[in-house]
């Protein structure tokens, strides 16, 4: 092959892989003494091909070489070293090359041949597809090649049957990755062909958006290592934002809330920007004492509504306002529930949707200053707490200084997200020190009493209600198992001990066929069910696929039982919206007889339920009863400066109550937007909303193993 125009070489110097490829048909003696004259080439016996000037059979013998030197006048024939089949030169000629000068020429001919062989080898590696095969097959299909060593515990293939179907190939790795190229060229196909269907301008902005967003993860990532917060690679969560609708009626009473979304946050942006909440009527903000001078609660409330909406702008803008100025280094008294729900839920659910690290850090940072809260001598924390000085308290009106179980029992999913984002253990344990607590207490008839004395870890009033006070501590148990992957069993059993309690001692039935959850003094019922007991159909139907198999069907249609009862109470008003709480007694069912309990502050309690009872059934009717509840809004509550609540829904006059609620963007508008929506968006088996309807994504086993590998 490559070697035969180079009679040069020696064949033994040639290396070992090249040898069998290459015949040697020459070679030279090489016992020749320094000064003598060389002796003629000989052919090799194995030599089956005839060169020039080489004898054949019935030729004569090549004439011998002359007593002269090399090139000298007794050379003969082209046979002879002299002659010009040597190369060599008579008389005046080239001089004739020594046997040191060969051992160079060898070694400039094997540098030109491993040059070529090894510019062949990268060659095929990095031009050729499997190129392994391509260069094994081309240059090395006359020897056996030894496969590598099987890896341990393989078991060999079994050779194909007589009449089975077409033998598979052995290794799928390039079919692979031809796949792959096919579908990155497709893919990257489909992205030129929707950037050229762009206009230059929306060209240029999507181009300065990726460089923000780069910018702005980079900021991110060392303001996170500046807190001391692990690095957490961000993964794209499923169900962020789901399909259009393929309904066209569905498509545009989903855009319609949408809308009203917008106006909402419009009139807000406008009157009450960086404040807690707006005053419609007033046109200006409105802050609430639950939270101290922290500011902003509308902003943080909406974050998560605004990205599920699409509604990019609005949200670009709330991010910039939580980075710049959302600031917890107050002197002031806070609700620890509400600071935690809407501040702290608001913040890691914006987190988990969008990766911003700013609503990382900013949620940690909240949760460490509630930390001291806790500093009692059960564990179980204050309902007040001044944030800078760390004092904390409970309402003078809860039963001699008790905690409240709906404000201590609300914390679970927050602070073991952010034991999860932050890596600090500190936030779980606090809160299963509460379960702990509770669990060493006797419940009377198996309830749990509304108040708890944080200092001597007794019960307080024998008070037990599913609404106000007691609600969010029974959703918290049902959804800390559902978050915790189902692996959460103490929750599990506390939660359905606890359903098993109020259905025996709490749930009625109305002379009318109407299912009403009662509220327990003492022993004794009274006969009222709040605006806020009505989460608790949701409730019932979310955890009826954990209940005893004999169960599942009966907490569904318990569930349905009380969104009736809550659609009733909506019914039974001259505006078709609820009140805060209505009654089953003196012959009334489902209406509010007192007028303290007429109003109506735009609550989501009755489209929470509805939207659960919507996604486990898909019957029609949810929809339609939280249509309703849109045309009320719109007809009653809408003003020229937002939504107001109103004083009395049973009036035929409107008398606003002129406040916009955080809680009516975060959780009445975000259930109405999904129930209209296909069960893609937030799906319930990749997420849990807590009580201000902030999704949380479950926390799945492999998630915990797989970080702690990433640790």
């Amino acid at each position: 092959m490559f070697l035969c125009a180079f009679p040069c070489v020696s064949h033994s110097r040639l290396p070992l892989f090249l040898r069998k490829y290459i015949s040697p048909c020459k070679r030279r003696r090489e016992d020749a003494q320094p000064g003598s004259a060389p002796r003629a080439w000989t052919r090799m016996p194995s030599c089956a091909r005839s060169e020039p000037g080489a004898p054949t059979a019935g030729s004569p013998p090549p004439a011998a070489a002359g007593p002269a030197g090399r090139g000298g006048p007794g050379a003969a024939g082209p046979g002879a070293l002299g002659g010009p089949a040597g190369g060599g030169a008579g008389g005046g000629g080239r001089k004739a090359a020594g046997p040191g000068a060969f051992r160079l020429t060898e070694k400039f001919v094997l540098l030109l041949v491993f040059s070529a062989f090894i510019t062949l080898c990268f060659g095929a590696i990095f031009f050729l597809p499997d190129s392994s095969k391509l260069l094994s097959g081309v240059f090395f299909h006359s020897a056996a090649l030894q496969p590598p060593p099987p890896p341990p515990g393989f078991q060999p293939r079994a050779p194909p049957q007589p009449g089975a179907g077409p033998a598979m190939p052995e290794e799928a790795g390039g079919a692979g990755s031809l796949e792959r190229i096919r579908a990155d060229h497709e893919r990257a196909l489909r992205e030129a062909k929707e950037t050229l269907q762009k206009l230059p301008e929306e060209i240029r902005r999507d181009i300065r958006q990726d460089k923000e967003k780069l910018l702005q993860d980079a900021r991110g990532r060392k303001e996170a290592a500046a807190a001391g917060l692990p690095q957490r690679p961000f993964r794209q969560p499923v169900g962020a934002v789901g399909r259009e609708p393929a309904d066209p009626a569905v498509r545009q009473r989903r855009d319609k809330i949408k809308e009203m979304m917008k106006y909402a946050w419009d009139n807000y942006k406008r009157y009450a920007w960086g404040l807690n909440e707006l005053k419609p009527i007033s046109k200006q903000g409105h802050s609430s004492n639950l939270f101290g001078n922290i500011q902003g609660a509308t902003i943080v409330d909406a974050l998560d509504t605004l990205f599920i909406m699409e509604m990019k702008e609005e949200f670009k803008e709330a991010k910039e306002w939580v980075e710049k100025n959302l600031d917890f280094n107050v002197n002031a008294e806070i609700s620890v529930f509400e600071v935690n729900i809407r501040f702290v839920g608001g913040l890691l659910s914006a987190y988990y949707l969008s990766g911003e690290e700013i609503f990382r850090k900013k949620a940690v940072e909240l949760g460490e200053k509630l930390l001291p809260a806790f500093n009692t001598p059960t564990g179980i924390p204050w309902a007040l707490l001044n944030i800078k000085s760390g004092i904390g308290r409970n309402w003078p009106w809860a039963s001699g200084g008790s905690s409240i179980l709906a404000e201590f029992g609300t914390l679970h999913l927050e602070f073991v997200h952010l034991s999860h984002l932050s890596g600090n253990p500190v936030f779980a344990e606090k809160v299963m020190n509460i379960r702990k607590v509770l669990s060493r207490l006797d419940k009377p008839e198996g309830l749990y009493p509304n108040y708890l004395n944080p200092s001597s870890g007794q019960w307080g009033q024998h008070h037990v209600s599913i609404g106000g006070l007691g609600d969010s501590f029974y959703e918290y148990l049902l959804k800390a198992w559902l978050m915790s992957d189902k692996t959460d069993e103490e929750g599990k059993k506390m939660y359905y001990d606890a359903v098993q309690a109020i259905e025996t001692h709490l749930i009625r039935k109305s002379s009318g066929g109407l299912t009403y959850i009662a509220e327990w003094k003492g022993g004794l019922l009274e006969h009222k069910m709040g605006h806020l007991t009505c989460f608790a159909g949701g409730m019932f139907a979310l955890g009826a696929d954990g209940a005893p198999s004999d169960k599942t069907g009966h907490h569904i249609e318990l569930g349905a039982e009380i969104a009736r009862t809550c659609h009733e109470s909506y019914d039974r008003t001259s505006m078709k919206l609820g009140p805060e709480a209505f009654r089953f007694d003196g012959g009334v069912e489902a209406i509010a007889t007192r007028q303290n309990e007429k109003y109506y502050i735009l609550r989501p309690e009755v489209i929470e339920t509805y939207m659960y009872m919507w996604r486990l059934t898909h019957d029609p009717k949810y929809r339609q009863w939280a249509w309703e509840a849109v045309e009320a809004l719109e007809k009653h509550c809408r003003v020229d400066g937002g939504y107001s609540g109103i004083r009395d829904v049973y009036s035929n006059h409107e008398s606003h109550d002129d406040v916009q609620q955080s809680f009516f963007l975060s959780e009445t508008l975000k259930y109405l937007y999904l129930l209209f929506s296909d069960d893609d968006l937030l799906p319930f088996e990749h997420w849990v909303f807590n009580t201000e309807a902030h999704p949380f994504p479950i926390l799945r086993k492999e998630d915990g193993s797989k970080e702690e590998k990433e640790k």
